[in-house]
């Protein structure tokens, strides 16, 4: 389980205050999707989760376990997959598959047969010996996804994983991600395609400007908040909760 505590992060720098506040619970064995509107501040709580940056303050707790900088035990229990990331074009999956295998220190007789079983799900098989950057969007995000499940993490991080994918790629993602929720993986999915919440999770973080405003189930989501559908729930907290309502009215144009 994964707890966050007012958790925040401030970009010295340009002086951006990406995360204001949000505390949130994660457990074990679900589908957890993250939303909010662009720049709400959901990709800067992915990254800190998964490591890649350090919180202003706040804490997160991985099963009890406080995470601190460098913390490589947690560090390797983790995946996080984002359409920013790109694999070396000049390599193959089976190359790439040895290279972050061997990251992880992982023996080479589980290489290849995490290679064997991630390969063959996503249809990669044939294509394991041809470079990355010859592969369609699909092909590329099913070897991404094949890579950086190949140490078999517990926590599994992904940005919008099925964004610009054809219906058959996006099926055969979404079934591979119950299959991973079957076995207990704790799953964190941030998305806009509120009708892929509405499927798959099972609860809900909603972040606006920074902070979190929810954290409940799918199905409590629409109760919560006196109306009928997740749209309905999130576009109520969304205007309730952005900080330009508030400036609007001290100037008496709304």
């Amino acid at each position: 389980m994964i707890t966050i505590e007012h958790l925040k992060k401030t970009f010295k720098k340009n002086k951006v205050e990406a995360v204001k506040d949000v505390s949130l619970e994660i457990r074990d064995g679900e589908i957890f999707a993250l939303l909010g509107p662009n720049g709400a501040g959901k990709t800067t709580t992915m990254r800190m989760l998964s490591t890649l940056l350090l919180p202003t303050s706040g804490k997160i707790f991985f099963d009890g376990k406080e995470l601190k900088p460098n913390d490589e035990q947690i560090r390797s229990r983790i995946t996080f997959l984002t359409n920013e990331i790109r694999l070396d074009g000049q390599f193959t999956p089976d190359e790439l598959a040895d290279y972050y295998g061997g990251l992880y220190e992982m023996p080479n007789e589980k290489i290849n047969s995490r290679k064997d079983e991630l390969f063959d799900y996503f249809g990669i098989s044939e294509f394991r010996n041809r470079r990355y950057d010859t592969f369609s969007t699909g092909m590329k995000q099913k070897t991404s996804l094949a890579i950086c499940l190949l140490h078999d993490p517990d926590t599994i991080i992904f940005d919008e994983p099925t964004n610009g994918l054809d219906i058959l790629t996006q099926q055969l993602i979404e079934a591979y991600l119950l299959k991973l929720k079957e076995q207990g993986k704790c799953i964190i999915l941030s998305t806009h395609i509120l009708d892929l919440v509405a499927r798959m999770a099972d609860r809900v973080g909603i972040i606006v400007d920074g902070k979190s405003v929810f954290c409940g189930t799918v199905a409590e989501l629409p109760g919560s908040q006196g109306v009928e559908t997740i749209d309905q729930a999130f576009i109520k907290l969304y205007k309730e909760n952005h900080e330009e309502k508030a400036i609007v009215g001290r100037h008496g144009n709304g």
